[in-house]
């Protein structure tokens, strides 16, 4: 009895369709079509979905099912993926340049135009699909399907798996924009920020207070350096400068808010247990970062102002242009402290009441008390040893 009749491909399409209001993952979508497929009575043993994803560090991403596991195997891919021999000589490349389906019978004798091809005939595989998953706005991606049947797929396996591409390409394209915007808005305003404007909050003035450890960092000679060398040298020099600063706050569970020209604010919620001993940890992994870069020529320095206290985290802007940010007194005298690094020549001062919230002293110098701009009140100012 051939199990792949009209009942069974509606059946597919039924479940594509109405089975997968809760599913938000792409690839566990995929793992479960492909074992529908199975269950349809196509003799699957392997399959891949490639998607473009176009995170801040990779192009995408690729998805691998094998017959017998119960997950796929989840690989990024990079960059520069599209430039190498192993794609340029893949029938990857000729899917997504056409948009045509590829077909192959791998069990044959004599070389195969596609190395990959040669791989999946000595893994004993038979017969090869291709087809490109179009999205709108003129993004294509690809899905590709493997038998090892020794007849290899007939021409009902190939028109039940044509008859629920369409369906499959729309609802991947939904969880794949979902996961577009969620991976933009980490890029660009953070985690925990990008979480509370999915929930909701994009209109203007909506925030919460937040008690939080607060950071400014700045680039030392910055105007001197733009002015004296080519703008790639300075952008290279400027995402160094970020990667020595962002990689250990991160670590250390705090989150960028904001990169600000040469200038970076980050913020540790004092709701996460010692967050002010965290901010320490990662500001001094920074400046021993810092320390060991081999570059005479071009020395990353940088000015740091700590403070604690309450601040406005929310919604600023105009009608139509808003920035999620922090606002207060405490951001203020955070970049206050960060400007009179200069004066007092310590890389890193930290305020008084900062001190006192983490139990630092034995950490620190105590400069004594100095006006600040802003301020009518003087600040007990004190420089972390680095």
């Amino acid at each position: 009895m051939n199990a792949k009749t009209p009942d069974r491909q509606l059946e597919v399409i039924e479940w594509l369709s109405l089975g997968l209001r809760d599913e938000a993952a792409s690839e566990k979508i995929f793992v479960h079509l492909c074992e529908r497929l199975v269950k349809a009575g196509i003799a699957l043993s392997r399959a891949t979905l490639h998607f473009r994803v176009h995170h801040p560090q990779w192009l995408g991403t690729r998805v691998i099912w094998t017959r017998g596991h119960p997950d796929a195997d989840v690989h990024t891919v990079a960059y520069d993926v599209e430039a190498t021999d192993v794609f340029l000589r893949s029938p990857f490349r000729v899917v997504i340049a056409t948009g045509n389906e590829v077909r192959q019978k791998i069990q044959i004798h004599g070389p195969h135009i596609f190395p990959i091809y040669e791989e999946l005939r000595q893994q004993g595989h038979t017969d090869y699909a291709a087809w490109p998953l179009d999205h709108t706005q003129g993004r294509r991606h690809l899905i590709t399907f493997a038998t090892d049947r020794p007849t290899g797929f007939d021409d009902a396996d190939i028109a039940l798996i044509r008859s629920v591409l369409p369906i499959f390409s729309l609802i991947t394209e939904i969880r794949l924009k979902n996961q577009l915007a969620r991976t933009l808005l980490q890029t660009y305003v953070g985690p925990h920020a990008s979480e509370q404007i999915l929930d909701g909050a994009t209109t203007r003035g909506s925030g919460t207070t937040l008690s939080a450890a607060i950071m400014i960092c700045d680039l030392r000679n910055f105007t001197l350096l733009s002015g004296s060398q080519h703008r790639d040298q300075v952008i290279d020099i400027l995402n160094e400068y970020f990667d020595l600063v962002a990689d250990p706050i991160e670590k250390h569970g705090g989150e960028i808010l904001k990169f600000m020209g040469d200038g970076l604010l980050a913020v540790f919620p004092l709701d996460e247990p010692g967050a002010c001993q965290r901010l320490i940890a990662a500001l001094t992994a920074a400046y021993e970062a810092s320390a060991r870069r081999n570059s005479a020529k071009f020395p990353v320095q940088f000015g740091t102002g700590v403070h604690v206290g309450e601040v406005m985290y929310g919604n600023i802007g105009s009608k139509r242009r808003l920035d999620f940010t922090v606002i207060g007194p405490a951001v203020n005298l955070a970049s206050r402290l960060e400007t009179l690094t200069k004066q007092l020549k310590r890389p890193v001062l930290i305020s008084g009441d900062f001190v006192a919230s983490a139990g630092c002293a034995g950490q620190t110098d105590c400069l004594g008390m100095h006006s600040v701009k802003g301020f009518d009140e003087m600040i007990e100012v004190h420089a972390l040893r680095i």
